[in-house]
């Protein structure tokens, strides 16, 4: 057997690590190692990740291991940016699930998740209209999704509740196991106004807060949210 020589080691580019309580997804308020990769060829309106378009320093995937061992955390969440648009977060991943860690993968939902190890809850975007980036959606994905996995709808306005209830039943989303999160836009949505039309429709889904920025309570130890 030949050994995968230190400069064919697997590697990222890497906008930080750090430890913070989850905001979002079923997975809300778990202590959790957040890796977050550099990059995405998105971009949607809402994002409040914008600085991590760009720059980055790399990683091995041991040196990441090394970093999110040393928080002693049992949660770690693969992020961005867009983490799938480095091919190398697979093994990174993989990683992950082998030192035993509950992994979760942020996704757009633009890029295909099929390569995604099974045992890491995909956690897929769904892009609405007012994102800017409807047309980018990788519908393909749904039809790939398990009872562990989760997909999200981050809800604008008006028009994009009513995309997003179409879209629901026209893809058979609200027959599924797979959890299906709506989650009002920041400053765009009052979360009541969602949490009536939720109830009005009767919907099959469950309305997300981002804890991160409904409650204060901050995604890094320097404040940066």
């Amino acid at each position: 057997m030949t050994l995968t020589s230190r400069s064919e080691a697997p590697s990222l580019r890497i906008t930080e690590i750090f430890h913070s309580l989850q905001g979002e997804s079923s997975l809300t308020g778990y202590p959790t190692v957040f890796v977050r990769l550099t990059g995405c060829p998105l971009r949607c309106v809402y994002c409040d990740t914008d600085y991590a378009f760009h720059g980055g320093t790399r990683q091995s995937v041991a040196q990441i291991l090394d970093t999110v061992c040393g928080y002693g955390a049992r949660y770690v969440c693969v992020t961005g940016g867009e983490p799938l648009a480095q091919p190398a977060v697979h093994e990174l991943l993989v990683a992950l699930c082998d030192a035993g860690y509950v992994v979760s993968l942020e996704t757009s939902g633009a890029l295909p998740i099929a390569a995604v190890d099974a045992r890491v809850r995909r956690i897929v975007d769904i892009k609405t209209p007012a994102s800017g980036e409807v047309h980018r959606n990788e519908w393909a994905n749904l039809a790939l999704l398990t009872a562990h996995d989760e997909v999200k709808f981050v809800i604008c306005d008006r028009g994009d509740y009513d995309w997003a209830v179409f879209k629901l039943r026209e893809t058979g989303l609200d027959e599924r196991d797979a959890q299906v999160l709506f989650s009002p836009s920041q400053g765009q949505l009052e979360p009541a106004v969602l949490a009536a039309w939720i109830l009005e429709d009767q919907l099959p889904v469950r309305m997300q807060l981002q804890l991160h920025k409904s409650s204060g309570v901050t995604r890094r130890a320097d404040g940066r949210k």
